[in-house]
């Protein structure tokens, strides 16, 4: 008896319709990047020129830091608020001009939806950290250090000082390296645009 030849099988193409599916999420995707770093250039201006948007919002490293008492502290705690978080040391001249600001940055806007999170690098200790805040009257943030500057490593923050937003979801929208005037109505706009979820 005759066998029949075997039929070979055609490979499968993908549809016009899947194609068009897969390439309009790459799309829709693309878009929402550039919209998130366009929306955030738009706020770097004036007092905020330095600012440096992420080209996406970029997932941030797993740190830890002491607090006030010596406890172990880490972002994770600030799940779903808006984070700036500031890396500075009390010998650093630009830092501490700038912590004044950064406390009435906290005094203003800080609460259920935001937070400065100011991490002192300071191989001294908590208490030229806690000397500092009583002679320059900081009484609005809360006392963080990290003696090992592991956590400052772990950002890339070289240069002091650095200051990075994180958005609610816990990703890096932008940075900005060197002091700035945090109670500017730039620096409101910019991060109260974060608040709303305009940068992410």
């Amino acid at each position: 008896m005759a066998q029949l030849p075997q039929l070979r099988r055609i490979p499968q193409i993908p549809s016009v319709t899947s194609i068009l599916a897969t390439m309009s999420i790459f799309l829709l995707l693309a878009m929402i990047q550039i919209a998130h770093a366009g929306s955030l250039s738009q706020r770097a201006v004036g007092t905020m020129a330095n600012f440096t948007p992420s080209p996406k919002p970029l997932p941030v490293p797993v740190i830890t830091f002491r607090d006030g008492k010596g406890q172990k502290r880490g972002l994770a705690e600030f799940s779903g608020k808006v984070v700036l978080v500031n890396f500075w040391a009390t010998w650093c001249g630009p830092c501490r001009r700038e912590m004044p600001d950064l406390d009435k940055l906290q005094a203003r806007l800080g609460g259920p939806k935001f937070a400065v999170v100011a991490i002192s690098s300071d191989r001294k200790g908590l208490e030229v950290v806690r000397t500092f805040y009583q002679e320059n009257k900081i009484q609005h943030l809360d006392t963080y250090i990290d003696k090992t500057t592991k956590a400052q490593r772990a950002f890339g923050a070289y240069g002091l000082p650095t200051s990075v937003l994180i958005d609610a979801k816990g990703r890096e929208v932008g940075r900005l390296v060197g002091p700035a005037e945090w109670v500017s109505a730039e620096a409101i706009a910019l991060i109260n645009q974060v608040i709303a979820g305009g940068g992410s």
